[in-house]
């Protein structure tokens, strides 16, 4: 079986992976969804028992379904496994309350409630189909979101009257199931909009009270926006899909947040929503919510403590950035102590830093770069640590740190805990640590249990071993010390030149460059195929500094394709056999407008590019997203006019060598990047004279699940040989 084929019947080597790790907050039990084998896509819920080192199963989707019905999500949960880039099947997403003695997750358009103790596992009846379903700290009462008009079959079978779209419900622990906020006319209750999900990594709208008694939940008013109509020419019977849609420059959703009582009391939250529109993340823990908001340009932000009596919020610290502001993942949060952690940047005094403060005090070395804050580790002293990702002086690995929260005599504590190169992640509860390890030495990831000092297990990875064992050589190449790589076919002699393939993605906050077997795998298949596979983080890209990612700010496609083109260049210094003659460029998504761009404007070094799903013209893309790096469209038209693939594609070709052929992908279902960016980007080239083809995937989204990526492979090779 060659590759492409073995990547799509194993979903890139996923199914049969643990993922979706949750540890109790007593450390004795892990929870955790895994398939049956490596072919398998159908995700169960399992629990590692921390005390045996042994695994049980919970929950089996094949058996709970065992009446003929089927797992297929309706429009509101696929969203929100589209915001998640979520391709699984059975229990893709699941809920426990902060002990794991209880799980709650949707299968088939029904609610299951697990007993993680016991290991019963029951139907809860609801008034429609659930979205993101939530028991509370407790474990008594579940809260689910419902967002269909036809009604869900409950258990037992018996009908059930309509539920309003938007609604947030609660159900107790005799089972009455009762309505907690809904309304009609575009409003929505629990769930988070568009851009909150898409680019701000915010994927629920309520959140419990930790006594179980009141939710904090978001309203959110769409009736402003305009509404795009989706629409798959290849099933002609099926009505178009209004989206509302945040275009660039337009209306964003209205959001606000609201204290609701079980016993019916409402209390409003209060700040300058006006001013401070986006709701970027909500903490609510012993010591009361906090919640982060930013102006709509995202230069300036609020961490608020909110006051649950009353709705007040208090200002606890200020986020401010010329260029935008980049929240931490997992801050703010309050400490021990009562002070609130927020994660900031050290720009002066000469750092060049992404760092974690406390009240003012900085608590992490200008050297580590924090990427995100996982929890707290227990000390002998009392006082727990934080554990934090990061890098530190190598972006493409990532490891564990464990950071005193108190600063003593001896200064800033940060001490690494991973010692292998490589990319690692992790879980904590109580005193138990889930670390996820990926190497390049690895074919797989490694899920290690780890109780205080001592590793008592591993989850098991029953995902299949790829076909290649791919060594990138990993470099930093021109004065800016660009990460780099480049894979050469297996068997590649010395001194035989190959036809480049620049396979990016290029866009703010992701790398490719990383020290993790999987990343490299297609590009193998790639170099195989007679070519040499070369991937660069230009700046823009996380992991260096805060001045390697931001220099990009209105000025994404000059600073970002010069990168590239420099990286190009400076490569062929150390592998002489790269052929700068014959360069092809491909990417995806913002990838794939990077790749365009490259052969439109730097004609004499790209002979051709394949664009999936490209954005063509960053006015059409979401608000969030655009106007963080370009700005307003009506304040700096030239700004988007600059970065228009269409302005390009309109220029006159002066001569025939600058006429690069492109070959363009985009699923017909995208409801991220709509497939209305790549027709209006074919309709401009075809005016100009311009070659190009285009291949439409019906039914597919922005990822072009079901194994259509790796079939589009063959396709693609054809046309980078023909090209080239």
């Amino acid at each position: 079986m060659d590759y492409p084929e073995l990547a799509a019947r194993t979903r890139r080597f996923t199914c049969g992976a643990p993922r979706s790790v949750t540890v109790a907050n007593d450390g004795s039990r892990v929870v955790f969804l895994r398939s049956a084998g490596p072919t398998d896509p159908v995700d169960a819920l399992w629990l590692f028992d921390v005390a045996s080192g042994t695994e049980r199963l919970v929950a089996d989707p094949a058996v709970l379904l065992d009446d003929g019905g089927d797992d297929e999500p309706h429009p509101t949960e696929r969203a929100l496994r589209e915001r998640r880039r979520l391709t699984a099947a059975g229990i893709v997403s699941y809920a426990t309350d902060p002990a794991a003695r209880v799980a709650v997750f949707p299968l088939g358009g029904r609610l299951f409630r697990a007993d993680l103790i016991h290991g019963d596992v029951v139907e809860v009846a609801v008034a429609a189909p659930p979205v993101d379903p939530r028991p509370d700290p407790t474990g008594e009462r579940l809260a689910y979101v419902t967002d269909v008009t036809e009604p869900a079959r409950p258990a037992g079978g018996r009908n059930a009257p309509d539920a309003r779209p938007g609604q947030l419900r609660v159900i107790g622990p005799d089972g009455t199931d009762t309505l907690l906020a809904g309304e009609e006319n575009g409003v929505t209750w629990g769930l988070a909009e568009f851009v909150a999900a898409e680019e701000f990594g915010r994927f629920r709208g309520y959140w419990w009270a930790p006594d179980g008694r009141s939710i904090l939940a978001a309203r959110v008013d769409e009736s402003r926006l305009p509404r795009w109509y989706l629409h798959d020419p290849g099933d002609p019977a099926d009505p178009p899909r209004a989206v509302a849609y945040p275009r660039a420059g337009g209306p964003n959703a209205e959001v606000s947040l609201h204290l609701l009582d079980l016993d019916g009391g409402w209390v409003d939250v209060h700040w300058d929503r006006e001013t401070y529109p986006y709701l970027i993340s909500v903490e609510w823990a012993e010591t009361g919510p906090l919640i982060t908001v930013l102006r709509r340009l995202q230069q300036h932000g609020l961490v608020l403590a909110v006051d649950p009596r009353t709705g007040e919020t208090q200002v606890h610290a200020e986020l401010a950035d010329p260029r935008w502001v980049d929240p931490v993942a997992g801050t703010p949060r309050h400490l021990p102590d009562g002070r609130v952690l927020v994660g900031g940047e050290l720009a002066h005094d000469g750092y060049d830093a992404r760092c974690l403060f406390a009240d003012g005090t900085l608590l992490t070395p200008p050297s580590l770069y924090v990427r995100r804050v996982v929890g707290w580790l227990p000390t002998r002293n009392g006082s727990p640590d934080l554990l934090v990702e990061g890098s530190s002086g190598e972006p493409s690995q990532q490891h564990l740190f464990r950071v005193r929260t108190t600063i003593g005599a001896g200064g800033i504590d940060a001490r690494r805990m991973t010692a292998d190169p490589g990319w690692h992640s992790a879980v904590v509860g109580g005193d138990v640590l889930v670390v996820h390890s990926r190497s390049l030495d690895e074919p797989g990831g490694i899920w290690a249990v780890w109780q205080g000092d001592r590793e008592v297990g591993r989850l098991r990875n029953l995902a299949a071993t790829p076909p290649y064992a791919p060594r990138p050589a990993l470099e930093r190449v021109t004065d800016r010390r660009l990460p780099a790589a480049v894979v050469y076919p297996t068997n590649h002699v010395a001194g035989r030149r190959l036809p480049v393939l620049l396979d990016v993605y290029g866009g703010p906050g992701h790398q490719e460059v990383v020290a993790t077997r999987s990343a490299w795998l297609e590009r193998q298949w790639w170099a195989d195929a007679g070519f040499a596979v070369v991937t660069v983080d230009n700046r823009g890209t996380p992991g260096v500094a805060p001045s390697f990612e931001k220099v990009v700010h209105r000025r994404l496609a000059d600073v970002i394709l010069a990168d590239q083109a420099d990286a190009l260049t400076a490569l062929t210094g150390k592998h002489p056999d790269l052929d700068l003659n014959r360069v092809a460029v491909r990417g995806w998504s913002f990838g794939g407008w990077l790749a365009a761009l490259a052969v439109l404007c730097r004609p004499d070094l790209f002979r051709c590019a394949i664009a999936g799903a490209p954005v063509t013209d960053w006015s059409l893309y979401d608000t969030a997203y655009a106007e963080r790096y370009l700005g307003m469209p009506a304040e700096s038209p030239e700004v988007y006019a600059h970065h228009s693939l269409l302005e390009l594609a309109a220029e006159p070709v002066r001569h025939h060598a600058e006429a690069r052929p492109i070959l363009l992908v985009h699923g017909l279902a995208d409801d991220n990047v709509v497939a209305a960016h790549t027709l209006r980007l074919s309709a401009a080239l075809l005016a100009a004279g311009r070659p190009h083809s285009v291949i439409p995937l019906t039914g597919a989204t922005h990822m072009a699940t079901g194994g259509t990526a790796e079939r589009l492979l063959a396709l693609e090779l054809d046309f980078l040989r023909q090209h080239l």
